[in-house]
């Protein structure tokens, strides 16, 4: 099993952050050039700030990634785009382009969508692995049953335990204090479920073949 460790905008994270009981958020990428497929359904994906700020902050489980226009990505997530309006949400994606592009274009940004997201409080978060270079700009992924990544996710288990108010079992001598991590099947999200059902159907519909999104 594997996860994510995706440097995240602050901004993005201390928007959703404020709002308690979210079922679902869309973790955009500005490029929309390249769909994310480093993760399997249910594997979690991770958020860590910008350096200096060089800590886990928070995550959640992959559930989809496709490649929408930005008011697609609007329209399905709304506020879990981690902004307040469409607007916002596009500022925030054009200060990561490359080119600033022209205010009426639609362009497209990758979606990476995340069911049961988690974000820890200041005093909870985790620093970075020490073998997270400073010099990665997207994310790396970890082997969450050897090294650093068995580590991250002992740690980051342990953390939500006592935030949620439940006692870890620790045993006597060697015996194990975590189990192996395992897949969850992420319970989808109206925004997750629009997404994954416009993908399989190759953006048609089913019946006519037609092929304008605003209409379907």
């Amino acid at each position: 099993m594997n996860a994510y460790v995706g440097v995240t905008d602050e901004d993005w994270f201390r928007f959703l952050s404020a709002r308690p009981g979210l079922d679902e958020v869309n973790f955009w990428q500005p490029g929309g050039n390249r769909a994310f497929k480093t993760l399997q359904p249910g594997e979690p994906f991770l958020f860590k700030l910008h350096y200096p700020n060089n800590y886990i902050v928070g995550g959640g489980f992959f559930a989809h990634a496709s490649i929408l226009q930005s008011s697609l990505a609007w329209d399905a997530f709304g506020e879990k785009n981690g902004a307040a309006t469409l607007e916002q949400m596009r500022d925030r994606i054009e200060m990561y382009r490359r080119n600033r592009p022209d205010p009426h274009e639609d362009y497209k940004v990758g979606c990476i969508i995340l069911e049961q997201p988690f974000f820890l409080d200041e005093r909870d978060w985790i620093p970075a692995p020490d073998d997270f270079a400073r010099n990665i700009v997207q994310g790396k992924t970890y082997d969450l049953r050897r090294g650093s990544g068995k580590e991250l996710w002992a740690r980051i288990q342990a953390v939500l335990s006592t935030a949620r108010g439940e006692a870890l079992y620790v045993g006597e001598g060697e015996r194990p204090v975590y189990g192996e991590p395992i897949l969850v099947r992420p319970r989808l999200g109206q925004g997750s479920f629009r997404v994954l059902i416009t993908d399989i159907y190759q953006r048609r519909c089913a019946v006519t073949r037609e092929k304008a999104l605003p209409v379907l």
